[in-house]
C-alpha cells in the first residue's frame, strides 16, 4: 500500500512539474519573444515571484517520492524510479544554477535597463528552460512506464491480492 501511494505521489508531483514546464516552454516563452522587451522583463519578474515556491515544492516532492519509490522497489521498478528521481534532480539543478541566476539579472533589468548582450542572456535562459522541461517530461514518462509495466508496484500488489 505504501509503495502504491508513493507511486501515485511521484506521478502527481512529476506530472505537475512536467506540465508546468511544458506549458511555459510551449506558451510563455513564445509570448515572451513576441512582446516588447520591457513588458517581457516586468512579466518575467512577477512570474518568477510566484513560481519560486510552487516549482521548488513540486521538484522537491517529485525527487523525494521518486527516490523513496526506488528504495522500496526492486529490479526494473527501482531503475525507473531512480532514473526519474535523477532526471528531476537535473531539472532542479538546471533551475537553481542556470535559470535562477539569470532571473536575478532579469529582475535588475526590469528596474533599470537591459544590457547590450541581453538577447544572448535570454537565449541562454531559454536553453536552460528547454533542458529542465525535457528532463521533467522524461522523468514523468519513466514514472508512467513504471505504472503501466507488468512489474509495477501497483500491478504486483494486484496480482498478490488475486492469488490469495
Amino acid at each position: 500500500m505504501r509503495t502504491r501511494l508513493l507511486q501515485g505521489l511521484a506521478l502527481l508531483a512529476t506530472g505537475l512539474l512536467a506540465g508546468a514546464f511544458g506549458y511555459g516552454a510551449a506558451n510563455l516563452v513564445p509570448t515572451f519573444d513576441a512582446v516588447p522587451l520591457d513588458l517581457r522583463l516586468s512579466f518575467h519578474t512577477e512570474l518568477m515571484k510566484m513560481n519560486g515556491i510552487t516549482m521548488q515544492a513540486a521538484m522537491a516532492v517529485s525527487i523525494l517520492s521518486s527516490l523513496a519509490l526506488a528504495l522500496l522497489t526492486r529490479g526494473r521498478a527501482r531503475l525507473l524510479a531512480g532514473a526519474a528521481a535523477a532526471l528531476t534532480l537535473v531539472s532542479f539543478l538546471t533551475t537553481r544554477f542556470g535559470n535562477v541566476p539569470i532571473n536575478g539579472r532579469i529582475k535588475e533589468w526590469a528596474r533599470t535597463s537591459a544590457p547590450a548582450d541581453h538577447a544572448e542572456v535570454l537565449r541562454r535562459w531559454e536553453l536552460f528552460n528547454d533542458l529542465r522541461t525535457l528532463t521533467a517530461v522524461l522523468a514523468f514518462g519513466l514514472l508512467i512506464a513504471l505504472a503501466l509495466s507488468a512489474g509495477s508496484p501497483a500491478q504486483s500488489q494486484s496480482r498478490r491480492l488475486k492469488t490469495r
